[in-house]
């Protein structure tokens, strides 16, 4: 071999010793190691596998809706659901309580719809309508994500792929449905003109107040035809479809107020942006509030208000309104009609014959009386009794569940459930317990909050010295002591527990100011059921329901069960329930006392009496009464002060009778328990200390609820399982006698009476 030759083999095997890259043949001095091929995972993931797999996915979709494109058809008739039937309600034994679901539509041709309101439901749900195929791409893409990630159900449809959904196929959100929805509105969108589906659309849309289409919805919403409606009306049914039930602006929340308007103003801007409505047009264009609601044929007395709580529950659980008013159902209440029977006479008795709804001038309160009440098994968590009010013709929005009054200090037991639970202690470190020590003066300041809070307790009493025990504070319902209480129990940690016992934290409730002691959040009268149920099932938690059970011949629905996880330790739960049948025994809930049952109660009225509740159970009901005051035609709240010619209507007076007088017809004929209660610990007893002026720390106890003074020195013995419901052995004043335990303004108090313990009516808050 020559030298070349030598030379030229050299070169060669030194060339595949050096790494890629590098020019000179032997390694770089960095230290670097060389490149070499993926190894390990890395071989199986490269940007270009990846894209690979993610485009020949697309191209593998796009071939199954080629293929599906070809097989699927528009079906020759319309859908089962487009065909309503009627829906059947039944009372707990199956008896006929009403029917409901007449089909409440009037098709209307396209020439009968202003042009303005069919833009404005363009403008809202499919902008691009006139120009797309009957799909929008981008937006099902959008509604997939938001459902692969859990942001809500899938979206996107245009006015094509609703009128397909309503017409031809059903309310199912399965990936089939969806898939079977996007081909027939392809097909439907080439054969059909786009006026011919717009018209399809809006006579198909359920919009609420069981109106199928858009002249029911005229008609139902604003008392018109179809012809007749203006951009501002136009503009709300359009933002009303999307959440009939919660949108309706008769009975809207808060929130869902603030909702429609937002897509209310969103029509009315997407029109501008759409150059079918001028823009100093669009400032001058305000909101037309809805008339008030007509109820249905057949829905008279209180099934109005239980089908509506019905509806209500079920859409809770995923059974929406629209197919429920689709109709094929038999809903099995839980209303008893013995109970229900008692409950409206009570009410009749108690409230509406004392009232006189006709003399405006003379007694105008009792034109602003509204009562709502709700009785719950204590042990199912079944709703058995409901008033929603003198019926739908007169009052649409059942009071039962109306959340825009305040409990009051029927939520005070939820604070003292909290300070147990949690082992929470006064400002001096002392354990909270019912024999526990505060001071009760009025307007004390409290001690540990950021936030100065000094409440005024009923009729400014003070109760501060000595100090005295929870027990009495309860009985007596002192806002100063539980004002404190709440402090040292943390405001934030009472609300956790609040909403763990079933309340709903509605618009932002505030976590962190005293006041929420004295009950200044918004509830029902459904929630509070539920909250004493759980305390009287020793803390395993109660949701009340209505519905028992709900079939259809396309639906396999089980209603969710009314008993829950345990929210409160036995021990705390008792201990509440202890201390509230003190409230009845000796004090302001004293009312509703008798030989026939054992009983616990909270009374409550609200700032300047615009709400009186009483909350109280048995061991076999649990039973919330309330009363509001609302000016006649508005939801402006008003003092119920006056009411039947009388002073202060507090949760002691017409909301305590009624309590009573259901309870008593209830319960009649069946034996009553005594509350099981071992568990219930009320704390060490202390000598309260004696001050010469109200003090501004809290101390621990003093003497247990059995020394608490009452009215009688021989109070009567508490009923045993074998005592019957008897109105005749009531220890409770006639309704009609003078009441020692209200204070009268007028008339001095009386020096024999304690000066620590005087009678006092659940207090103002």
């Amino acid at each position: 071999m020559g030298r070349a030759e030598a030379r030229r083999a050299q070169q060669q095997r030194g060339a595949r010793k050096a790494p890629s890259g590098r020019s000179n043949g032997r390694a770089g001095k960095s230290g670097r190691k060389p490149a070499g091929k993926p190894s390990g995972i890395r071989r199986f993931f490269t940007w270009k596998k990846i894209l690979g797999f993610f485009f020949g996915m697309i191209l593998l979709m796009m071939g199954g809706l080629a293929v599906l494109y070809f097989m699927v058809e528009p079906p020759d008739k319309a859908n089962e659901q487009a065909e309503l039937q009627s829906n059947t309600y039944e009372y707990s034994d199956g008896s006929i309580m009403t029917r409901t679901g007449k089909t409440n539509r009037e098709i209307v041709g396209i020439d009968k719809i202003p042009e303005q309101v069919r833009t404005a439901f363009i403008a809202i749900e499919n902008k691009s309508f006139y120009e797309d195929q009957g799909v929008d791409v981008m937006g099902v893409a959008r509604g997939l994500f938001n459902t692969v990630t859990g942001k809500g159900k899938a979206g996107g449809s245009t006015i094509t792929q609703q009128y397909v959904k309503n017409y031809y196929l059903t309310q199912d959100q399965s990936a089939t449905r969806k898939a079977r929805e996007l081909i027939i509105a392809l097909k439907v969108d080439q054969r059909m003109k786009k006026d011919e589906i717009l018209a399809g659309y809006l006579n198909t849309n359920f919009y609420g107040r069981n109106a199928y289409g858009i002249q029911a919805a005229a008609q139902a919403y604003y008392g018109v035809d179809t012809e007749k409606l203006t951009l501002e009306q136009g503009a709300y049914l359009a933002a009303v479809i999307q959440a009939p039930s919660q949108y309706d602006w008769a009975t809207a929340g808060p929130n869902g107020k603030r909702l429609v308007m937002i897509r209310f103003n969103a029509v009315l801007d997407n029109m501008v942006e759409m150059g079918k409505l001028d823009a100093a047009k669009r400032k001058t264009i305000k909101f037309q509030e809805p008339i008030k609601p007509k109820p249905a044929p057949g829905m008279d007395g209180q099934k109005g208000y239980f089908v509506e709580a019905a509806k209500k529950e079920l859409d809770r659980q995923g059974i929406d309104e629209g197919a429920i008013a689709a109709g094929g159902w038999t809903i099995r209440l839980n209303i008893d009609k013995k109970k229900q029977a008692a409950m409206e006479k009570a009410v009749a008795d108690e409230l509406e014959s004392k009232l006189d709804r006709k003399d405006t001038k003379g007694r105008p309160q009792d034109q602003s009386v509204q009562a709502g009440a709700t009785s719950v098994d204590a042990k199912t968590g079944a709703i058995v009794a409901m008033y929603g009010g003198t019926g739908l013709s007169e009052k649409y929005e059942s009071n039962a569940l109306r959340t825009d009054f305040q409990p009051g200090s029927t939520f005070k037991p939820v604070v003292l459930a909290t300070a147990l639970e949690t082992g929470a202690r006064t400002q001096e470190g002392k354990e909270i317990t019912p024999n526990a020590l505060y001071d009760g003066t009025s307007k004390r300041p409290v001690v540990g909050s950021d936030i100065p809070f000094a409440p005024q307790n009923q009729d400014e009493r003070d109760y501060g010295d000595p100090m005295l025990t929870v027990q009495k504070a309860t009985n007596a319902s002192v806002n100063s002591v539980y004002a404190q209480m709440i402090v040292d129990t943390k405001p934030e940690k009472v609300k956790k527990q609040a909403l763990a016992l079933g309340m709903v934290d509605r618009d932002g409730w505030p976590a962190d100011k005293p006041a929420m002691s004295l009950g200044t959040m918004s509830a029902n009268t459904v929630e509070m059921a539920g909250v004493y149920a759980t305390l009287g099932n020793h803390g395993k938690k109660i949701t009340p329901t209505i519905v028992k059970s709900a079939e259809h011949k396309d639906s396999d629905f089980k209603p969710a069960g009314a008993v829950g996880s345990q929210v409160l330790t036995r021990k705390t739960a008792d201990t509440v329930t202890k201390v509230l049948t003190g409230v009845v025994n000796d004090g302001s809930g004293e009312v509703v006392k008798s030989s026939a049952y054992e009983a616990a109660g909270k009374t409550g009225t609200t700032e300047s009496n615009v709400a009186a509740w009483f909350t109280g159970y048995t061991p076999e009901l649990v039973t919330v009464v309330a009363m509001f005051g609302e000016e006649p035609g508005s939801h402006k709240q008003v003092t119920l002060t006056g009411t039947a010619g009388k002073g202060r209507a507090g949760g002691s007076s017409f909301p305590a009778e009624i309590w009573r007088a259901y309870t008593l017809a209830a319960l009649k004929g069946q034996s009553t328990d005594e509350f099981s209660l071992p568990d219930a610990e009320m704390g060490t007893v202390e000598a309260p200390p004696r001050t010469s002026s109200p003090s501004i720390t809290p101390s621990q106890s003093s003497s247990s609820p059995s020394t608490t003074p009452s009215k009688s020195s021989t109070p009567p013995k508490p009923s045993t399982s074998s005592h019957k419901p008897d109105p005749t052995k009531s220890t409770t004043k006639p309704s009609n006698s003078p009441d020692p335990t209200k204070s009268d303004p007028t008339k001095s108090p009386d020096p024999t009476r304690s000066p620590l313990f005087p009678p006092a009516p659940d207090p103002q808050e």
